[in-house]
């Protein structure tokens, strides 16, 4: 054997590639082209302007709630003050429209695309401000908050699948945790501008975003998973060298991993009967669904909603309006964090310390309320509120925000993925019902009776996550599948 002829090395062709009429002679020699993800992270920051749009609807009842409640009617779009049960309504009735729209978001990606059940998502974020400017009473902003609950419920389904296709392994964790940050940013947005501009002046700023949105987001690609599962392979392929930044020789061992994974769901369809019956997907939705019912039992929901209320009901020295804006800009530069430790850390670590510290601050704030209910004199604490809801906000943002709409993102194979997603977020958006609407009566009880439970679910929350919840850091969604069905 002559050791110095010179080695030709042949790559082995895909039936992909044999398919579109690669040749071996195409293959031949072939190196890898590194993935340029600045164009992955294009794709998501562009999708999560959707989320932006969901966290105006969930930020937008603090700063109007007061203006709703006030005896001077002289801005708001009603002729009296709300009551305490329209106080609730309005809070709550957003998470029933996000509870029943996932049934309908989910069957519509499989069938149109992500991409476009992402872009008709704007249409009920401006029917809904469109309502608010011209309503006139408590039934119709009831309607607008009903139908704002559609369109949340459709992004927050369809957005993490469409993100968590588009990514790489490596960037996965980054990625699937953006929608937390763009989520705080769109709660900030109306945190700083709601208190200081009149009600119809709010609703404008607010319709600006989904337009902004649908504007952005038009240009980018599909999911090459959706496309390749309708037979279209050339436009996933298309659509996977722009996310990578790769010539169409260089995505093609990726596009025939795809096109393997997509053929093979695509051959076990699957129903809500094979979410049950298979263990890895019981585990899956037990995983997904138990982390975004602790998300919702740590009172978010109520914080997000009422943070202005909470803030005057303390009685602390600060403006309201300033200790909410503290407390958004905090949630956005927590948020920021997630992207970077999410791949580095891992998902199950972050997790524990965030629920383990939101005890800590939710225990600090009923602390607060029980001692101005029960003693009267809090000047000596009066500096608690704040600094007690900046680092339940910190931890939350970082950890029990982001990560549990991360891992149902990678968690499900492809063909239950869209079923499995509409019964968790369902799941996420009764249990935010329960909370937002249950809250007045809780806080008539006694405010601290409210944020004692919400500490004793992060308590829960902890062992769950520590007894049941598995790492899926650095692991491809082939081999989260193994990991779920004990491979």
């Amino acid at each position: 054997m002559n050791l110095n002829a010179p080695q030709i090395r042949y790559q082995e062709v895909s039936p992909f590639q044999m398919s579109e009429g690669f040749t071996p002679s195409q293959s031949r020699n072939h190196t890898m082209e590194p993935v340029k993800t600045g164009r992955i992270f294009l794709a998501a920051v562009a999708a999560n302007l959707s989320a932006f749009a969901v966290g105006t609807c969930l930020g937008w009842t603090s700063p109007v709630t007061p203006k709703l409640k006030s005896s001077d009617t002289s801005d708001s779009p009603l002729d009296h003050p709300i009551d305490s049960t329209d106080e609730a309504w309005i809070s709550s009735i957003v998470a029933l429209g996000a509870l029943v729209a996932p049934f309908v978001a989910g069957p519509l990606a499989d069938k149109i695309g992500r991409k476009w059940v992402l872009l008709s998502s704007s249409l009920f974020f401006v029917i809904a401000y469109a309502l608010m400017m011209i309503g006139g009473s408590v039934a119709v902003l009831l309607v607008a908050r009903l139908v704002q609950g559609f369109g949340v419920g459709f992004v927050m389904t369809v957005q993490p699948m469409y993100v968590g296709e588009i990514a790489t392994d490596s960037v996965r964790g980054a990625t699937g945790s953006l929608m937390q940050l763009f989520i705080v940013s769109g709660i900030l947005y109306v945190y700083c501008i709601g208190p200081f501009v009149s009600y119809q002046a709010l609703q404008w700023c607010c319709i600006v975003v989904p337009i902004v949105f649908d504007a952005c987001f038009f240009f980018m690609p599909e999911s090459p998973y959706y496309l390749a599962g309708k037979g279209r392979k050339m436009e996933a392929l298309k659509s996977l060298q722009f996310l990578r930044g790769q010539s169409a020789s260089g995505a093609q061992d990726e596009m025939a991993g795809i096109q393997a994974s997509v053929e093979e769901s695509m051959a076990n369809k699957g129903s809500v009967t094979d979410i049950i019956k298979n263990p890895g997907n019981r585990k899956a939705l037990f995983i997904s669904a138990g982390l975004l019912v602790f998300q919702q039992f740590s009172g978010i929901n109520v914080v997000l909603f009422n943070s202005q209320s909470i803030f005057q009901s303390a009685g602390t020295d600060l403006d309201p309006a300033v200790a909410t804006i503290i407390i958004g800009v905090v949630q956005v530069a927590s948020s920021g964090l997630t992207p970077i430790i999410a791949d580095r850390m891992g998902r199950k670590i972050i997790l524990l310390i965030s629920s383990s510290v939101m005890t800590v601050g939710l225990a600090a704030l009923g602390t607060f309320f029980y001692m101005k209910l029960k003693v009267g004199d809090v000047s000596s604490v009066l500096w608690l509120p704040v600094p007690a809801l900046v680092v339940y906000n910190i931890v939350y943002c970082v950890g029990f925000g982001p990560l549990p709409w991360a891992v149902m993102g990678e968690m499900f194979p492809a063909n239950v993925k869209s079923i499995a997603s509409s019964i968790v977020a369902s799941t996420c958006w009764m249990c935010g019902f329960l909370v937002t609407y249950f809250y007045p009566a809780l806080d008539a009880l006694g405010t601290y009776y409210a944020f004692w439970l919400f500490g004793i679910f992060c308590v829960v929350a902890f062992f769950f996550v520590l007894f049941v919840v598995m790492e899926t850091k650095g692991l491809s969604l082939q081999e989260i599948q193994d990991k779920l069905n004990g491979k």
